[in-house]
């Protein structure tokens, strides 16, 4: 039996079960790792089947265009996304950048979030403006409100829920009411919560994207992206992955598949990890807020609970003005949270950010800003580890006055 045959499961057992079937390995549980570039056929009527427009991305023919093991992470994730089909890319921003390229062409127009992660906001700046392509960043809270900034030529709004650094939650299903009322495209980074807490398709998102590199891979070891689509984009975006010669490693597509399995419990913890840490942070007289959308006093909080089913691991942290030193000596003791760029493995981060130099239209006031995210250890190992740092803040800063 498989996943699509009879009632559907819920979304454990699906991570469990989705991504091929042991009667397609002769019995194995995981997929083998298939490392190919040369498919064999035997005879000249199979090869040219396999070459027909419609088979080009269905049958193995190449392996750039997809191996038995990349297909099956494939399958997993487009299951869960409740997608029509998905396809691998090397990075999350591969992903963002391929899926933007794929639907805009010279005249129109993107409507991005000011709270896009950095890349992608680049991307939509600057690098779309070398091909006519012309962006708008928008308030990310915007909401139905979004109706103002459409213009005949918008072609594609992109989300990113909750957004890159500020953590603001957008309300999805009123922007995607707008967009496809206006004939334009809904385009989600659905990287902080994932399928598992955000059911962005299901919501309105036309595309979702995921750096699976971050929660679905969770171990810090590998980089891929997931762009999943509805039936009627998939061949449009498909072929731009293929035409840019993207291609994913089969062994990297076997890490993630393998990290998928464990997706649902480690996000349980991390978010439990994460809800008392960021509780204990509120409490602290250097904290001026916590930005977590799972906190009942973030400004985010009630679209969160309506339309997601849980929180992951990453938040922000503004501190009452300090100088930059403080911040630094209380980041530079901390013994079980490592500095790092990514996040969504099994340890905890944190990194200093400042805001002001990432927005447009929302960036914070305060650059006194950390970015945590919140891992597998014991909470109260992290909490007495955040305690310690913050009387190392606290020292610098008295002597600084």
């Amino acid at each position: 039996m498989t996943p699509n045959d009879g009632p559907p499961f819920r979304r454990d057992t699906l991570l469990t079960h989705v991504g091929g079937s042991p009667t397609d390995r002769h019995g194995a549980v995981n997929p083998p790792v298939y490392r190919a570039s040369t498919i064999l056929f035997p005879t000249v009527a199979e090869w040219e089947a396999s070459r027909v427009h419609a088979n080009r991305f269905k049958v193995l023919r190449y392996g750039q265009l997809g191996t038995p093991t990349t297909f099956a992470l494939e399958e997993a994730i487009a299951t869960l996304e409740s997608g029509y089909r998905a396809m691998l890319l090397p990075s999350g921003l591969a992903a963002a950048t391929t899926a933007l390229l794929a639907l805009l062409k010279t005249g129109d127009h993107l409507l991005m979030t000011d709270s896009a992660y950095q890349p992608t906001r680049h991307f939509g700046k600057v690098i779309l403006a070398r091909y006519g392509i012309d962006a708008t960043f928008y308030d990310p809270c915007i909401g139905a409100g979004i109706e103002s900034l459409m213009r005949p030529e918008t072609r594609v709004v992109f989300l990113e829920s909750p957004g890159s650094i500020t953590f603001d939650v957008q309300d999805l299903p009123a922007i995607a009411k707008v967009a496809h009322a206006h004939d334009a495209l809904v385009v989600i980074d659905n990287t902080w919560a994932t399928p598992y807490f955000l059911p962005a398709m299901q919501l309105g998102a036309d595309v979702s994207i995921i750096a699976a590199t971050k929660y679905i891979g969770g171990h810090s070891d590998v980089l891929l992206g997931t762009i999943t689509t509805t039936e009627p984009l998939y061949e449009r975006v498909r072929s731009m992955v293929a035409e840019l010669g993207y291609s994913v490693s089969p062994d990297d597509a076997y890490l993630v598949l393998r990290g998928l399995r464990t997706l649902g419990v480690r996000l349980e913890r991390h978010e439990k990890n994460a809800l008392q840490v960021a509780q204990w942070l509120q409490g602290r007289a250097e904290v001026k807020q916590v930005l977590y959308p799972a906190l009942p006093t973030d400004p985010g909080h009630a679209i969160w609970k309506r339309d997601f089913t849980g929180a992951s691991g990453l938040f922000g942290v503004v501190l009452h003005p300090v100088p930059k030193a403080a911040v630094d000596a209380m980041l530079n003791s901390l013994r079980l949270f490592g500095m790092g760029a990514s996040f969504g493995g099994f340890e905890s981060l944190a990194i200093p950010m400042d805001s002001t130099r990432l927005r447009h239209l929302t960036g914070s006031a305060d650059n006194r800003f950390i970015r945590i995210h919140v891992g597998l250890e014991d909470p109260a190992d992290l909490i007495a580890d955040l305690e310690e740092g913050f009387a190392h803040l606290n020292a610098a800063a008295s002597a600084a006055r």
